[in-house]
């Protein structure tokens, strides 16, 4: 199977990362408030990543390679919520059956380091056995059609996050990218509902801002939007208003931070850039609403020529398909330089308390709080 968008991974670290790398790697060495003792026995979740092989850049088959192995050790994380299927395009069913035999694989060729998620229990249970669960998610709810009976089959094949919407207007609402911004269909109001009957997470990502409003208010569980940024702070679509913000703080949500382009203006994203994009965040949700959610690999990326064609074909094809969201260009990398590498929890949480972040609201921030609207969701 081909990999399309955050999936593309060329092994390796970036050859040349700048000297905003090296200063922030001497600021960590020199303030120890956070350090990895702690971090090794953090709830650290990933609200959107991707564990692709490094080792077969383009190719997502076949057991995971020592270097993944090595990478998702390194990483510390808990879990990641892994994307079966994007957008509206093609048979998305038969490509979300294909990538849970394909992750499944991944998990029973080594059970002592992969585990699948699929109830609170099972979450918790990364910590104490040392490895890393695998939370099946939608990005779009389109492979639905018109059939909300395909949302118990959905959570029977163990998907526990389901987007409503990518970028374009789809069958239960308007993405964020439809100037109409007409909002969630009567379909739509149906499946916020099912969502609910289904204890399916219901994330909000990619959506219209009346989407996102209608379907916060409908919600009688605590939705989630997996990967963003502030749009108060950045004026792009995909990013979100703080007056849905604190409305999804308000319900009990979470807001994951990205690591994208839609962070910075000029496309290019720096460590200061994450920092004001999370800090505006907690200021207007509260500690306990806040996440990360990378939209990126778990490895690091090699950024070559290679990566950088990959860019710049996957702009053009988003582009003719209408889901090329603004802030998106062909050389803007998609991912933060300064923690291109696997254990980039560790060193945003150290350059957090190196700001004066408190141990506990880091907690927060890497991973508990997904974790407890993934708990009072799922049971």
């Amino acid at each position: 199977m081909r990999l399309r968008r955050r999936e593309f991974i060329v092994g390796g670290v970036a050859a040349a990362v700048g000297a905003a790398t090296t200063s922030s790697a001497i600021a960590r060495a020199m303030h120890t408030g956070y350090g990895a003792d702690r971090y090794e026995h953090a709830m650290v979740i990933d609200a959107q990543g991707t564990i692709g092989d490094p080792d077969w850049s383009l190719q997502l088959e076949g057991p995971p390679s020592e270097r993944l192995k090595r990478d998702l050790r390194d990483s510390g994380l808990a879990a990641v919520s892994m994307t079966l299927s994007v957008g509206s395009t093609g048979d998305r069913m038969e490509i979300a059956t294909r990538k849970i035999a394909i992750f499944d694989e991944k998990v029973a060729s080594a059970p002592e380091l992969l585990m699948r998620i699929r109830t609170a229990a099972d979450l918790k249970a990364t910590r104490a056995t040392h490895r890393l669960g695998l939370i099946f998610n939608l990005q779009d709810s389109s492979l639905l059609e018109n059939d909300l009976s395909r949302v118990t089959l959905c959570q029977r094949m163990g998907i526990r996050v389901m987007q409503l919407t990518y970028n374009t207007r789809n069958l239960v609402g308007d993405g964020c990218l439809e100037v109409a911004n007409s909002g969630l269909s009567n379909l739509g109001h149906k499946l916020v509902a099912e969502l609910n009957r289904q204890r399916i997470v219901m994330d909000l990502s990619h959506a219209g801002q009346r989407t996102i409003a209608e379907a916060i208010a409908e919600a009688q569980a605590p939705p989630i939007i997996s990967h963003t940024g502030c749009r108060d702070l950045l004026d792009r679509p995909r990013n979100v208003f703080d007056a849905e913000l604190k409305t999804l703080a308000d319900k009990g949500g979470v807001a994951g931070i990205y690591f994208m382009p839609f962070l910075a203006a000029d496309g290019h994203v720096s460590r200061e850039d994450l920092i004001r994009h999370i800090e505006h965040a907690v200021d207007v949700c509260g500690e306990d609403h806040v996440g990360l959610g990378t939209d990126g690999t778990v490895s690091a990326v090699n950024i070559n020529d290679e990566y950088r064609k990959y860019l710049h074909d996957e702009f053009e094809s988003r582009t003719s398909q209408g889901t090329a969201a603004p802030g998106e260009a062909p050389d803007a990398l998609q991912l933060v330089v300064e923690y291109n590498e696997p254990r980039r929890f560790l060193h945003l949480a150290e350059d957090l308390s190196a700001r004066g972040w408190p141990a506990r609201r880091i907690d927060k921030l890497l991973g508990e709080n997904f974790a407890r609207v993934f708990g009072e969701v799922w049971g």
